[in-house]
């Protein structure tokens, strides 16, 4: 995949995007170093980093009483198909104790595949692009800030445009 200097390329339509988010530090000293920690697994799981953005900052949602998040987004290579990909994502997760409770809970480590290349998946136990991923600025404002011109499969709208009419998440920015 070719990427030029400014996010732009040919490749966009093949890019692999996955989202990284928490907001406990497990046994890390922050959200950062764990999520770092996180990231350094991704090339030994078969999907190294091409690019990611710097840390972003939000407050929790829907429950802003809960921690402050961190999120990022990574671009990466791999052969993996969509559901192993998902699954890769969920047994890293597991390494840094994720736990999966209520829905929208605190937690350590959060990794979503947003796209896979230009793939359109609506089963029950995987949807491809990530049904809410364009509505966050916590996963657009990352994305528009490696990848500007990455069009989302169904919409065909930028990153940049997306993060600029996200809804959720209206107070994310680079920490």
């Amino acid at each position: 995949m070719e990427i030029l200097e400014n996010g732009a390329g040919p490749g966009w339509d093949e890019a692999v995007v996955i989202a990284l988010g928490g907001n406990l530090t497990g046994d890390y000293g922050s959200s950062e170093a764990l999520l770092e920690a996180a990231l350094a697994r991704f090339d030994q799981a078969g999907l190294p980093v091409l690019r990611r953005s710097g840390w972003w900052r939000s407050a929790a949602w829907p429950d802003p009483s809960q921690p402050e998040y961190r999120n990022a987004v990574a671009i990466v290579e791999t052969r993996l198909e969509p559901r192993s990909v998902l699954h890769t994502l969920f047994s890293i997760e597991a390494e840094f104790n994720r736990e999966r409770t209520a829905r929208n809970a605190a937690r350590t480590l959060d990794l979503d595949l947003i796209a896979h290349g230009r793939q359109v998946i609506d089963n029950p136990d995987l949807i491809l692009p990530h049904p809410r991923a364009h509505q966050r600025l916590f996963v657009m404002g990352p994305l528009a800030e490696i990848a500007p011109d990455w069009r989302h499969p169904v919409l065909g709208l930028t990153a940049r445009d997306l993060a600029a009419q996200a809804s959720v998440g209206p107070d994310a920015r680079p920490a």
